[in-house]
């Protein structure tokens, strides 16, 4: 018996060793024009991590940029972007300080957004230049949509299109009606314990930003104002632990730069109003919107639809959606950027 528990020991050992260790690395993609890669690249002055999946490259380029700050999600795209690589060479990217970019080295003083624009600028032209490209596609999704206004905002002449998932529009109003989601809830279900940390946090804006908000946020998703047919926790857990583009030092490199982006960034666009700053962009904008978002509201997504002039607008509503709409309806979403696709290609 003791021999026998002494075994079992050393296996779990050499197997939680193995998953700690091993490489990271992606499927390949059958096919000779095909790309399938985790590659370190310098932006910014740090090295940061891509994950690039195409079926043929000769395809435009598609980059996402995750939200957060610190919710990167290279441990788990992969099984709901299938379709996509068939039609894009898909670029995911964990940012400064998130996942594989994490490191305990980087300056706090670099986590800012001026920093993070210029960062995607940097990203934007080594995937033109190694891909031959002379513009790309680009998606935002929650903190992802505000950096990538910025960019088009900034550098129009890059981007042929703006596909925005959960977009930001206005950094203390957002939480506004998010908390007061929450409190209808909590008093329509008698949620005493609910109510008690909301009269505890007080309304927006936050006077501990990171903890406050994250309380908040605990009963915005029981009350599915996050999440309602995904748990992209889990998601990244998992890829963590048995996903090839992850390994569990990964794993834990996510958990620490999930903290140092929240301590260093959450709460940082408290000044933020696109109505009013961004009121016109020059490329086509597709604001993709979760009947049942409330981390980022859709009553503000669609106001600010209606008000921003360009080329080409959209508003799509995701009616079983919540925050992450390109997860929760992922084969909805992606037959809508194909369809973005076509329809930029044709017009061009």
């Amino acid at each position: 018996m003791k021999l026998l528990r002494k075994t079992v020991i050393v296996v779990l050992m050499i197997s939680i060793l193995i998953i700690l260790l091993l490489p990271n690395r992606t499927p390949k993609i059958e096919g000779e024009n095909s790309v399938a890669i985790i590659e370190k690249i310098k932006l910014g002055g740090l090295e940061q991590a891509i994950l690039v999946r195409g079926k043929d490259i000769s395809n435009p380029v598609l980059l996402f940029l995750h939200g957060g700050p610190g919710y990167p999600q290279i441990s788990f795209a992969r099984k709901y972007e299938k379709k996509l690589e068939n039609n894009f060479v898909v670029v995911n990217w964990d940012q400064r300080g998130s996942g594989m970019s994490y490191s305990s080295n980087i300056p706090k003083e670099s986590m800012n957004r001026d920093q993070f624009i210029e960062d995607t600028k940097e990203l934007i032209d080594y995937l033109c230049e190694k891909y031959e490209k002379e513009k790309i596609y680009l998606v935002g999704h929650s903190w992802g949509t505000e950096l990538g206004l910025y960019v088009v905002d900034k550098y129009p002449e890059k981007v042929a299109v703006f596909i925005s998932i959960g977009q930001v529009v206005n950094g203390i109003e957002s939480e506004v009606i998010s908390y007061d989601y929450v409190l209808e809830m909590a008093n329509k279900n008698k949620d005493q314990k609910a109510l008690d940390d909301l009269m505890r946090i007080g309304e927006p804006p936050y006077k501990n930003t990171v903890n406050d908000t994250a309380a908040q946020r605990k009963w915005l998703s029981k009350y599915g104002g996050v999440e309602r047919k995904v748990d992209t926790l889990r998601d990244i857990i998992l890829g963590s632990i048995f996903s090839s583009e992850y390994t569990g030092i990964d794993g834990i490199k996510f958990t620490l730069g999930n903290k140092f982006s929240a301590d260093t960034m959450w709460g940082h666009n408290k000044d933020l109003d696109f109505i009013r700053d961004i009121p016109e962009v020059k490329v086509p904008i597709y604001f993709c919107a979760g009947r049942y978002d409330y981390n980022t509201p859709s009553v503000l997504i669609e106001e600010y639809y209606n008000e921003i002039i360009a080329p080409k607008k959209e508003l799509i509503w995701f009616e079983e959606s919540a925050h992450f709409p390109n997860f929760e309806e992922y084969e909805k979403f992606n037959e809508l950027v194909i369809r973005i696709k076509d329809e930029t290609e044709k017009g061009s």
